[in-house]
């Protein structure tokens, strides 16, 4: 311990009489960790932004269409339509493994009015769990379409956010009754606002929903629109979409490789896209700040090196009262470490005001915004470490190295 506090004062001593040399060298480190931190924070920001824009859509979920078969298979020719029905729910459960979830869509447009108010949204019937697929989240105070709903043919209704500004304005619409064509239905619920990119027939603010019970008593519809499914695992994606279009093909007989009978937008390609393009890119900005520290280490080592010259003769009256070369490595090592350290516990605080500041600009919704997670300190920490042992090694090593007779002949 008492080691310990003299290599400290030694330290500061050092600092003292070199406040410049010292700033100089701090200041480099200090600018590289802020480099670093903020840039790969900058690129896990914009990653995840990206993963809730493309996601708006759905969280690993594969949407199918019934279409015509365009090859021969035994016995039947091409050209045949085909049609979806709520027993290929059950038979796409039952075959499919990696099948989470399933829902039918049914859709049609057909007016819905409050009062004057009067629109022509997209009404779809739907299953309990598919808004867990869609990610659609009802606002405080509301609720999506549960099991008793579809039991029961209630006529309860589930509004998109842009749809209950235009029916019900700045009043609240849960407990309202809309009329779907002359048909009267309850709200339960509204959709909180989300950023959706891509979609298929209507953006979810746009649409109203209704148990699948209720929609084919209401509008006598038998034939599903189309079918949406959730994997487990969205890495296995291609391959579920390829299992549930064989399973669909035994009952339809259609080859399993007609992709035209049964059409699959497999969402979760999005997610392969983000993970790869992601990785390079934040390995690419992680590269340059690191390059950006690499620099400020070398410049540490340096002045290290001629911190062990200027102090060659301490070094001799050191080792020649019964210091160890253990002793006088640690000592260089620590005093290097300590500088780094110093620097780059300023650079994070620097960084924290940076990305602080950042998040208050209106840039969210297109690049998202920098975050100081877990996993940007560790990626800085590691440069750190590793440029910390780099630049503090060696000249320890040259200090510890040194003759003794020629140290205090210097």
């Amino acid at each position: 311990m008492d080691r310990l506090r003299t290599i400290i004062a030694e330290f500061f001593l050092d600092l003292r009489a070199q406040k410049l040399r010292s700033m100089l060298t701090m200041f480099g480190i200090i600018w590289g960790t802020v480099a670093i931190t903020v840039l790969v924070a900058f690129g896990m920001g914009f990653k995840r932004q990206m993963s809730v824009n493309m996601h708006g859509i759905g969280e690993s979920i594969g949407i199918m269409w019934p279409g015509r078969t365009t090859k021969p298979w035994q016995g039947f020719g091409t050209g045949r339509s085909l049609s979806f029905t709520e027993e290929d729910l059950k038979l796409i459960t039952s075959q499919v493994q990696e099948v989470r979830r399933v829902s039918p869509e049914y859709s049609r447009r057909t007016t819905a009015r409050v009062g004057e108010n009067i629109l022509n949204p997209l009404v779809t019937g739907v299953h309990p769990g598919y808004e867990e697929m869609r990610n659609i989240i009802p606002m405080p105070g509301g609720r999506f379409i549960n099991d008793q709903d579809n039991e029961h043919r209630r006529r309860v209704i589930f509004i998109g956010d842009k749809v209950k500004e235009f029916l019900f304005g700045q009043t609240d619409a849960v407990g309202r009754v809309v009329m779907v064509g002359v048909t009267p239905f309850t709200v339960i619920g509204v959709m909180e606002k989300k950023t959706q990119p891509s979609s298929y027939n209507s953006r979810d603010q746009d649409r109203v929903f209704v148990p699948s019970t209720t929609y084919q008593s209401t509008f006598g519809q038998v034939y599903l629109s189309n079918i949406i499914y959730q994997v487990r695992d969205p890495r296995r994606g291609e391959e579920t979409a390829k299992e549930v279009r064989a399973a669909l093909s035994k009952r339809y007989k259609f080859d399993p490789l007609d992709e035209d009978a049964v059409w699959i937008w497999d969402t979760t390609e999005f997610d392969n896209f983000i993970f790869y393009f992601f990785l390079g890119l934040n390995i690419f900005l992680g590269m340059i700040g690191s390059f950006t520290l690499g620099v400020a280490g070398i410049g540490l080592a340096n002045i290290m090196f001629i911190v062990v010259q200027e102090r060659i003769k301490e070094i001799g009256v050191k080792r020649a009262v019964g210091a160890t070369r253990r002793d006088i490595m640690a000592q260089f090592f620590l005093e290097t470490s300590f500088i780094l350290g110093l620097g780059a516990g300023i650079g994070f605080l620097v960084s924290a005001g940076i990305i602080a500041v950042l998040q208050m600009v209106p840039i969210k919704e297109y690049v998202g915004v920098p975050e100081l997670s877990g996993t940007v300190l560790a990626v800085t920490m590691s440069v750190l470490t590793a440029i910390g042992l780099a630049a503090g090694l060696f000249p320890a090593k040259r200090a510890a190295n040194a003759n003794v007779v020629d140290c205090l002949r210097t």
